[in-house]
């Protein structure tokens, strides 16, 4: 065993300087590998101030706050109430629907609230330095709009930890960072089940720490159609109508987007998909279009449930007297295991924004020149006529 360790070894070694000292190509390759070195100890660099700086602030604050604990403050009443003004935007989404007044640090609290919201507040403002108590006069309501003053806004979720945040700071990731990788290196060094499950949270943690994604996102468990966004404008010198025919002609695409092998259309809005990912694998899903205005506007998502949940839309608008449209193109997506599939697939060299601005030349080639190179060169002539727009 350990002969055939030294063995790989010695392999790997022997490639490695056939690869740096090649004559015709590693002074190049040994270039290039400085530069990245000296660009990532320069990332390194700046990442550390950012996190050094965080701490310290984060320290300085904690210290006032403790320090304002312990010390009565004077304060008079019109102070009091501009600050419990500006605590409620945190946990209150109608706070016009409040009156607030404050006499000798107590303040009393008059209005219409949501339910999830009511003891978030309560529990806000008595934390509010100067408010020696909390009147609740207040009018609790279960949903929204069950008030005239509760209509529209989204429920507040209040003050929530760092760690359960959407965005960490980057003291909140680097502390975060050694967590994992301490659970990491534990589990690597023990067996059994402990082993196992901190070889997984400690791998979980470090990467959420590193990519400053949520789990869910992460993994592909609960993040919908905004996993992933792209965003690309692109200018066509053809009429809009002869683009939006082509956009809404779906069986066209296999032609000039190589990643896609087949779109078959079942009448109406409905069509199917089959993708080739990356390593060979195939994905397929029925998508549905949203919203159609006919040379305007071109929107679709994927239908519940399907492997690869994406959403798009496209803008059509006329350009330079009508000889050309520019496009504005948004998709989002969530691969197959979150952003775990989207390194994966980064890896073994399938980048999602890189074959999108691709395609897009393509049909940019075919649509000015009658002619585009993908998996084999097609022209116009050869593809099949759109269907009229209605």
């Amino acid at each position: 065993m350990r002969a055939g360790v030294w063995m790989l070894g010695g392999v790997g070694l022997g490639a490695g300087l056939m690869y740096w000292t090649d004559p015709r190509s590693g002074r190049r390759r040994r270039a290039v590998t400085q530069d990245k070195f000296r660009h990532a100890l320069h990332e390194l660099e700046l990442g550390a101030g950012v996190v050094t700086r965080d701490l310290l602030h984060r320290a300085r604050g904690w210290f006032f706050e403790t320090q304002g604990r312990f010390r009565r403050e004077e304060v008079d009443d019109k102070t009091v109430e501009a600050r419990v003004r500006a605590a409620l935007g945190r946990v209150c989404s109608h706070p016009h629907a409040l009156q607030i007044s404050v006499t000798v640090g107590r303040v009393r609290l008059e209005g219409v609230i949501l339910k999830a919201e009511h003891s978030k507040l309560l529990s806000r403002l008595r934390r509010v330095p100067g408010v020696l108590d909390v009147i609740d006069h207040l009018e609790v309501h279960k949903q929204l709009g069950g008030h005239p003053k509760l209509q529209g806004g989204v429920v507040k979720k209040g003050d929530r930890p760092e760690f359960l945040q959407r965005n960490w700071s980057p003291a909140a990731r680097f502390v975060g960072g050694l967590g994992g990788g301490s659970l990491l290196t534990w589990g690597l060094s023990h067996r059994g089940v402990p082993g196992l499950i901190s070889t997984v949270l400690g791998s979980l943690l470090t990467l959420r720490s590193i990519t400053n994604i949520e789990l869910k996102r992460l993994t592909g468990m609960g993040g919908g159609r905004l996993g992933f966004a792209l965003h690309k404008d692109i200018l066509v010198y053809a009429p809009v109508e002869e683009v939006f025919a082509f956009w809404r002609a779906m069986e066209n695409f296999p032609r000039f987007m190589t990643h896609v092998a087949e779109v078959r259309t079942s009448g109406g809005d409905r069509s199917h998909w089959r993708v080739r990912g990356p390593a060979g694998i195939s994905f397929e899903w029925d998508a549905i279009v949203t919203r159609l205005l006919p040379n305007q506007v071109l929107a679709w998502k994927s239908v519940e449930g399907s492997t690869v949940e994406h959403a798009g839309v496209i803008h059509f608008e006329p350009a330079h007297g009508g000889r050309a449209t520019r496009l504005d193109i948004r998709m989002t997506y969530t691969p197959p295991a979150g952003a775990l599939g989207h390194v994966f697939a980064r890896l073994l060299g399938a980048d999602p924004k890189k074959q999108m601005d691709d395609d897009l030349l393509r049909f940019k080639s075919l649509l000015e020149t009658g002619k585009a190179t993908g998996r084999e060169t097609v022209s116009r002539e050869e593809l099949p006529v759109p269907r009229p727009v209605h």
